[in-house]
């Protein structure tokens, strides 16, 4: 009979992310981060590519990468309503891992399985942000898929896109839970 983690399961059944817009210092110190970003790098990887990286975003980082959002989202004519809004976390954050998906060329593992596993690294480092005490919340936003923002803010090679971009810190107000899936409407049961 397996062993039953009670106080595992019962952090996934009620975990829940904090809006960004609400996180702010303390962040966690890079002990305390490296604690995180090593829960998870044990994502998991079909054929061990480990097809993604971490870049740490500080806060003169998430600064710059507001104004270049803007500068970009005023070039393409993204109305400045939606400019706001998406660089409002990089405006008051302190700490952010950008999680870049990093395919590796494999005969063996499929590019999608790839890109699985940088979500799951992606879910993995929230989920262990949010069990070590911290708020958290997984991003991304139009400006993360531009190519000029990949290039010149976080300095992607042409094969590598953003995943997601998790937000760290200390929550300042406790969101109410959202409506979860129905799960009758969303399993089947198969049996023969």
């Amino acid at each position: 009979m397996p062993e039953r983690n009670d106080a595992a399961l019962d952090f996934l059944l009620n975990r829940r992310s904090r809006p960004a817009k609400t996180l702010t210092g303390p962040v966690p110190t890079r002990a305390e981060l490296e604690l995180i970003l090593t829960a998870a790098l044990r994502s998991p990887d079909h054929g061990k590519l480990e097809p993604w990286r971490l870049i740490v975003l500080e806060t003169a980082a998430l600064r710059r990468l507001a104004n270049l959002s803007a500068e970009i989202g005023a070039k393409v004519g993204i109305h400045p309503d939606q400019i706001a809004k998406a660089r409002l976390a990089y405006d008051t954050g302190e700490l952010a891992v950008a999680v870049i998906e990093s395919p590796v060329i494999s005969e063996k593992i499929p590019a999608i399985e790839q890109t699985y596993s940088a979500g799951a690294v992606c879910l993995a480092l929230l989920n262990a942000a949010l069990a070590a005490g911290w708020g958290a919340n997984w991003l991304s936003g139009w400006f993360s898929h531009d190519p000029t923002f990949c290039q010149r803010g976080l300095a992607l090679n042409p094969h590598e896109r953003v995943a997601g971009i998790i937000h760290i810190g200390t929550e300042t107000a406790t969101p109410p839970d959202r409506p979860r899936p129905d799960a009758d409407q969303k399993i089947s049961w198969v049996s023969a």
